[in-house]
């Protein structure tokens, strides 16, 4: 019972981990990019970062099985490189997580840049910090809030992950398994008792996250 219980919380809570550390790097580099910058063909591309919180799980896993199956030139170059597909192992639910994810850290970030008095940085550089410096130590605690919004949003939604985990990494025990697709495989099987104890313990997750969120929200 024991095993059987904590191993798709174990992994889900991994797959979240690894997945906000990805989307937190990469979604606060295309925001600032995306802030900053002005191109043409600025709102296709936006609206492509943004299209995975749109669009259906189901969708989503199949996009990923397309683009990182063995038929693609990524399926190709993972199976030469590491003799094995990517598809149907743990690293697959962290992929499709943070496909899933990243359109909430970038778009919380990308709203807490654009409060950002742009006078400050400009004055910070007049003092001769790098853009590194600035980015670290002033655009980051000024937008602050929005970025701590945006990471407990993100590890949120990489935790609940299901459709397009099911589809581009499987359900499978002890491999795969996630807590969503963990619940999918107990209610079916008719294992309530066990499907209750995750969907309680994924609801208390969450609960404390949004309600760290309503604190952080009341502090400022």
């Amino acid at each position: 019972m024991n095993d059987t219980f904590w191993s798709p919380v174990i992994l889900s809570i991994k797959v979240a981990s690894i997945s906000l550390i990805i989307v937190f790097i990469f979604g606060l580099l295309m925001a600032k990019v995306m802030t900053n910058r002005t191109f043409k063909g600025k709102s296709i591309v936006e609206t492509m970062l943004l299209l995975p919180l749109v669009l259906p799980p189901s969708v989503v896993g199949f996009l990923l099985i397309v683009i990182f199956g063995r038929q693609s030139f990524i399926g190709d170059m993972i199976q030469f490189l590491f003799n094995q597909s990517i598809i149907f192992t743990w690293w697959a639910a962290v992929i499709a997580a943070t496909v899933v994810a990243f359109p909430l850290m970038y778009q919380s970030a990308k709203a807490g840049f654009e409060t950002i008095d742009k006078n400050i940085e400009e004055a910070s550089r007049v003092d001769g910090a790098s853009e590194l410096k600035v980015f670290l130590f002033v655009t980051m605690p000024l937008a602050s809030r929005a970025i701590m919004t945006g990471t407990i949003l993100s590890f949120a939604r990489a935790l609940g992950e299901f459709g397009a985990t099911l589809m581009f990494a499987g359900n499978i025990p002890g491999k795969t398994q996630t807590i969503p697709t963990a619940i999918y495989l107990a209610m079916e099987s008719g294992n309530m008792q066990l499907a209750w104890l995750w969907v309680l313990l994924i609801m208390l997750i969450s609960f404390i996250m949004l309600f760290s969120i309503n604190l952080m929200k009341r502090s400022y």
